[in-house]
């Protein structure tokens, strides 16, 4: 089946650019929306991409518009005829067509909103006007809907002009005259009862729902969580206003995991949808090049430590070999602790009353790592490092150095676990994102504190 597949995307581009459109249509008929939507998205010219949507059916062009990176959309419904745009438009799901229009400027977002029905625009300003990143910006309205005080004869008779439209039947709202949801049936429990038998009966009350206006990763990780085909969106009089799908969960989650590993890397900026190699060169750079810089002079403050301190170094210069090592293992221990600490936060293990908890915990697992790795790096330096005979102070001993080098390592990685377990949480306190606390600034911050802990120790410990 993947063999057919590439096949016929290798045809495809073959037609695209020999501009043979009738096997070009005969072609994209074999393949799957989502790969035309690709294949749009890789070809190199606007004159390409007008001609493989001129060879589209009317029937999938609205699907494969709805699979296009935001930045390719409005280009894409700019080169349709009136008549084509009009029928993609209303035939577009509400939500992806909602997805669409909020990422057009006012002006153009008005133009399409003129060629709609008047129902149908209706119903899109309504969920226009909820964020596009809540539940009510992402939902879809075409859910079954029956009333409670119907049997199962009246319920069927009233879904089925909706039949083609409904998003989904796997689970049935029940309603009541004030459209407050009720309850929720299957529609097995409709086919299987008879035709007189009162919808209370046999329905089943609503466990979960979410309001419009919560954060859409809250909504996807309730579908995620209670293993929901779909989750009921309500407003706050709990009035039904549409259904956030399992498909719809998945691609939150995955623009919400997407954002939080490239903040975690460093990234800033709108994210792209457009795949890597179709993104532009100024946009990655627009993204890493502010976190580069901010980084880069707050750098700067290590090197000011190391001025403060450079007495020490003289002293004994064998120092220095240690010096990064102490650093990179206080670099390491706050990036683990922090991923830790934002996966918990993901997952919504941790509330806002668990800092002094985690705080203890990463505490305590800092000390142990800490303690570990000391005995292990003492040893070193006691017993391995004399049998290269560096240079070293007549008033130091190689046992004395050890103890010093060791405490400080033990001291560094302590501190930078709490330091890179409290940084998110920080962060969600002062209502960021936890991600923003990203590895590069845990391993800057953790830099700069890590070589004030080394030079502060050892000089402490050799009486320097």
């Amino acid at each position: 089946m993947a063999e057919e597949a590439t096949e016929a995307r290798r045809e495809l581009r073959e037609a695209i650019e020999a501009g043979d459109k009738s096997t070009l249509s005969e072609v994209a008929e074999r393949i799957h929306y989502a790969d035309l939507a690709a294949e749009y998205e890789d070809l190199d010219s606007d004159d390409q991409r007008l001609f493989l949507l001129q060879a589209l059916d009317t029937e999938v062009l609205p699907d494969v518009i709805a699979e296009l990176p935001n930045g390719l959309v409005e280009g894409a419904l700019d080169a349709l005829q009136p008549r084509q745009l009009r029928k993609v438009l209303e035939t577009l799901a509400d939500d992806d067509r909602v997805d669409i229009l909020q990422d057009l400027s006012p002006e153009k977002r008005q133009k399409f909103l003129g060629l709609l029905s008047k129902d149908d625009e209706e119903l899109t300003r309504t969920l226009l006007n909820y964020d596009e990143e809540t539940a009510g910006g992402r939902m879809t309205t075409r859910v079954g809907r029956i009333s409670e005080n119907m049997n199962v004869k009246q319920a069927l008779e009233h879904l089925r002009p909706d039949l083609e439209d409904t998003e989904t039947l796997t689970r049935i709202f029940v309603l009541d005259d004030q459209d407050r949801l009720k309850g929720k049936i299957r529609l097995r429990d409709l086919t299987f009862n008879s035709w007189q038998t009162p919808i209370r009966d046999i329905m089943q009350p609503v466990d979960h729902s979410v309001l419009a206006t919560a954060d859409q990763e809250e909504a996807a990780n309730m579908v995620l969580r209670y293993d929901m085909p779909i989750l009921p969106v309500v407003d706050e009089a709990n009035r039904l206003l549409g259904v956030i799908t399992t498909d719809d969960a998945m691609e939150i989650l995955s623009e919400e995991s997407t954002e939080d590993i490239e903040k975690y890397a460093g990234l800033t900026g709108e994210q792209s949808e457009e795949s890597y190699l179709n993104t532009r060169v100024l946009t990655h750079f627009r993204r890493r090049f502010l976190w580069l810089l901010g980084l880069a002079l707050l750098a700067i403050a290590s090197g000011y430590v190391m001025l403060r301190f450079e007495h020490v170094l003289e002293s004994v210069f064998l120092l220095a070999l240690f010096l990064p090592m102490v650093i990179a293992a206080g670099g390491n221990t706050g990036g683990q602790a922090s991923t830790v600490v934002i996966r918990a936060m993901a997952l919504n293990e941790l509330g806002a009353g668990d800092a002094l908890r985690v705080a203890w915990k990463e505490l305590r697992l800092g000390i142990l790592l800490g303690v570990i790795l000391a005995v292990c790096i003492a040893a070193v330096a006691v017993f391995v490092l004399p049998a290269f005979r560096p240079a070293m102070p007549g008033s130091v001993s190689f046992t004395q150095f050890g103890l010093a080098v060791a405490t400080a390592l033990g001291v560094q990685v302590a501190a930078s676990t709490l330091i890179g377990a409290l940084l998110p949480i920080f962060a969600r306190s002062v209502n960021l994102d936890p991600a923003v606390i990203a590895a590069p600034a845990i391993t800057t911050v953790v830099d700069v504190t890590g070589m004030a802990i080394y030079f502060t120790v050892v000089r402490t410990v050799l009486g320097l």
